[in-house]
């Protein structure tokens, strides 16, 4: 990259009266800020993608086991696409580790967030591992948070087997918020999507990204979250989905991107991923996988499954230029399920529903739909900024007849203590719609999953899973959060069931003032777009 100062130049501005000191010092710090900009974007423009090759999905793996194991399961299901809940988050960690251990032709791994922690890492151990025994490995990363794994990305895409491609990439890899600075409009759009697909047949789709705190790894916080590992004809749409990433104009090789690396640090990359298992931290993970049934009862037709019509809805990358209706994933997701006509239950860790959500759902309401959701209290929530665009409707809303949930904060009994004073946060993003409609994926009920990042999940005909969200409403959900609602002068209260009996709260339960104080102050600035 060159540096500012060879591409400044020596100009000069020429003649003129002589301005004041101050209007010549402001000008000369606009014209260097602009000089900065343009320097930046031009030495530091993505590299051209021409002469990429085209790489796509292995058709014809029918013939593996666990395409076997999966037809002779959908048999009985003719036009059906068999579903397995991964709520647990031991479960969610095995499956995917073990999925990777079982495939003969390839893996698939699109992912917002991987981590160099212990899951991180045993996962790119059984990717690698894959690769050395022939299987075919994409690996597609939103370039948002690899800050500090561009050695391991550069040492994976050198292996023969493994294909590494980066979403929409930071050009400038040391000061990263220099990207944001001067590129703004394009990197302010993110890939959300998460999927992991192995040998074309079993996908597993949902809310978590790669990370301890995803897989209850003993975290300062853990998440509570939902994937799905699917079987059927919705495979293949995965897959489209994903070559459809995969060979987008934002999909660019790693190697065009990171530094290249030496042998010595290749080779240290690849001993810490291969000792990773020795790592005590690890310990709990070894013995998920070492007592998980999940793909072993898959490949001898004995995993429990829920046969049902499943739609993928999913952003097209196109998005990440510009927001069409017809490349947006709501609207599309919308004419698959139909407005709710009677019952509509949310759970979105992050929602910000704006004027116009605002609008609809009051609506909804008032054409006496059941509403009810669930999202982070200010002490659960790990984002201050995305509760504030979520605070200032709770009264609008309420006062339309939604009811609202708000996860209980929880401290961790033991290790690191998280900041906002809670070890538990919420992170699934599911709904259901009149007992029959359900929705599993990355979409949270705010703008940027609306407007700025792609986003994917299983639209899904079925009253049984939908039937288990609304039971989760009716049973789980008023032990786990506090209902908040409006008393009789209209102010906010938070109710909380215990076992002494119900506990009422005038502010944000487990939040401090100063906390308290930064949501009200970020409330009343114009950032809901960005939320």
């Amino acid at each position: 990259m060159q540096s500012v100062n060879s591409r400044r130049g020596d100009k000069r501005p020429r003649g003129g009266r002589l301005a004041p000191e101050s209007s010549v010092r402001g000008r000369l710090l606009r014209l260097v800020t602009l000089l900065a900009g343009s320097v930046f974007l031009s030495a530091c423009a993505l590299p051209s993608i021409e002469g990429r090759p085209k790489i796509s999905s292995i058709p014809g793996t029918s013939d593996t086991r666990l395409g076997a194991g999966v037809s002779t399961l959908a048999s009985a299901h003719p036009g059906k696409n068999g579903l397995h809940p991964l709520p647990a988050a031991h479960d969610a960690f095995a499956a995917r580790v073990l999925l990777a251990t079982a495939a003969e032709r390839s893996i698939d791994a699109q992912y917002y967030i991987w981590h160099d922690d212990v899951t991180g890492r045993l996962l790119l151990d059984a990717l690698c591992k894959a690769a050395d025994r022939g299987v075919r490995v994409r690996l597609l990363l939103d370039d948002n948070n690899t800050g500090g794994f561009d050695a391991t990305i550069a040492t994976l895409a050198a292996h023969r087997n493994i294909f590494v491609r980066l979403f929409n990439p930071l050009v400038n890899r040391h000061a990263r918020w220099t990207n944001y600075l001067f590129d703004f409009s394009r990197v302010n759009h993110r890939m959300h999507n998460k999927s992991f697909t192995v040998d074309g047949e079993v996908t597993i789709i949902g809310g978590r990204n790669i990370g301890d705190e995803y897989f209850d790894a003993g975290t300062a916080v853990a998440f509570t979250d939902l994937d799905v590992m699917a079987v059927g004809p919705v495979v293949g749409e995965v897959e489209d989905s994903f070559d459809l990433f995969w060979n987008s104009a934002s999909a660019h090789p790693a190697l065009a991107i990171v530094p290249g690396v030496g042998l010595d640090t290749a080779s240290s990359v690849l001993a810490a991923l291969a000792a990773t298992p020795t790592d005590p931290a690890a310990k709990s993970y070894l013995e998920a996988l070492r007592e998980s049934e999940l793909v072993t009862g898959l490949l001898a037709q004995r995993l429990a499954f829920e046969w049902a019509d499943v739609r993928l809805v999913g952003d097209d990358p196109q998005k990440v230029f510009r927001s069409d209706r017809e490349l947006l994933l709501l609207p599309r997701l919308l004419e698959i399920t139909g407005q709710p006509q009677s019952q509509f239950d949310v759970v979105s860790p992050y929602f910000v529903p704006g004027d116009l959500g605002t609008a609809n759902l009051s609506a909804l309401a008032q054409r006496h739909v059941h509403i009810r959701f669930l999202t982070n209290s200010l002490a659960s929530n790990d984002v201050a900024a995305v509760h504030a665009g979520y605070a200032k409707r709770r009264k609008p809303l309420l006062r339309a007849g939604l009811k609202m949930y708000e996860l209980k904060p929880r401290r961790a009994e033991s290790g690191p203590q998280p900041k906002g004073g809670s070890s538990a946060a919420l992170h699934a993003k599911t709904f259901q719609i009149d007992g029959r409609h359900a929705f599993i994926g990355s979409f949270n009920f705010d703008p940027r999953s609306a407007r700025l990042n792609t986003e994917l999940g299983f639209a899904i005909d079925s009253p049984q899973l939908a039937g288990q969200l609304r039971s989760f409403f009716d049973t789980e959900v008023p032990e786990l959060a506090y209902e908040v609602v409006l008393n009789k002068d209209g102010d906010l209260e938070w109710h909380e069931a215990s076992p002494e009996g119900s506990k009422v709260y005038l502010t944000e339960p487990g939040s401090s003032a100063w906390r308290r104080g930064s949501v009200r102050l970020l409330s009343v600035l114009p950032i809901d777009w960005l939320l």
